[in-house]
């Protein structure tokens, strides 16, 4: 009898340690009994009933990210490329997760696909290539809403790669290499431009000074020549008032009068005026003569 007590003590025992679980962190066990669901176990120990509980399925409620290969698709001008996108999201709900929808993560990568060629197709080249946020927030929003029954929470969704066909590629990189030929051109003839402008406000700036430096010479020429006919004019005045107060008589008079006449009668006048009283002046002359004897 204490054999069959240990036996049974020993079975017992097992089923416990058998049945106890321990749910980690960022996982959820979700728990069938009798094949319906019965509950789903969070973080911490759980202990279920023997052959009447069941682990339907055992999952992380981390974030993932589901990086699905390039689909190709159609844009509204019939252009064939392929788009390469990263879809980031999270399982909300383990029961709806797991009674759902078969396969969830297939089921998503499906949408995901269809979802892209709608959006696309309501596109242009030129749009689709330009418009990445567009795409990334309507693509975000449909898969979000469209997985809500599935317990998975779409936090996110990212254009990967954009490939359009070899093509279109090449005359894109025509189109961008003439317009940095253009651009090039552009900044080489405002270039020209600007050094034709610096070079004429030089020239300009240079014909000021020029100009101004002459009106300065011209000015300092013209008060110069003011001075010194000042300066013979004071000359004259002063040689005049001495002239007066010394009171010359006639003599003097006409004799000065001679001196001058001789400065005239040098030999380069053209034309000589000869006084009228000439014989009177050539008086004079013999008397200061016999005064020199």
């Amino acid at each position: 009898m204490t054999y069959i007590m240990i036996g049974v003590l020993i079975v017992v025992l097992i089923l416990i340690m058998v049945n106890v679980r321990i749910v980690p962190q960022s996982r959820a066990f979700v728990i069938e009994r009798l094949g319906a669901y019965c509950s789903t176990w969070q973080v911490g120990m759980h202990v279920k009933l023997p052959f009447i509980d069941k682990v339907a399925s055992v999952m992380s409620l981390k974030e993932r990210v589901m990086d699905f290969p390039p689909q190709p698709v159609i844009t509204k001008d019939n252009v064939t490329m392929q788009i390469d996108t990263v879809v980031y999201c999270q399982i909300t709900d383990p029961k709806l997760y797991t009674y759902g929808v078969e396969n969830p993560m297939n089921a998503l990568e499906n949408l995901t696909a269809t979802t892209l060629r709608n959006i696309i197709g309501e596109l242009e080249l030129d749009e689709t290539l330009t418009s990445r946020d567009v795409i990334n927030s309507k693509m975000r929003s449909i898969l979000d809403e469209a997985t809500d029954p599935w317990g998975i929470k779409v936090t996110r969704v990212e254009v990967k790669n954009i490939d359009p066909p070899k093509a279109i590629q090449d005359a894109m990189e025509k189109q961008m290499r003439a317009e940095r030929e253009r651009r090039e051109q552009i900044l080489i003839a405002e270039g020209h431009k600007q050094s034709a402008i610096l070079e004429a406000e030089g020239k300009k700036q240079a014909m000021i000074l020029e100009a101004e430096a002459q009106k300065e010479a011209a000015v300092q020429k013209a008060k110069g020549e003011a001075e010194a006919i000042m300066e013979v004019q004071k000359a004259t005045a002063q040689g005049l008032k001495m002239i007066k107060e010394a009171a010359p008589d006639d003599k003097v008079i006409r004799l000065r009068s001679l001196e001058a006449f001789e400065k005239a009668a040098d030999g380069k006048a053209t034309k000589i005026i000869i006084p009228s009283d000439i014989q009177n002046l050539s008086g004079l002359v013999t008397a200061l003569s016999e005064v020199k004897k």
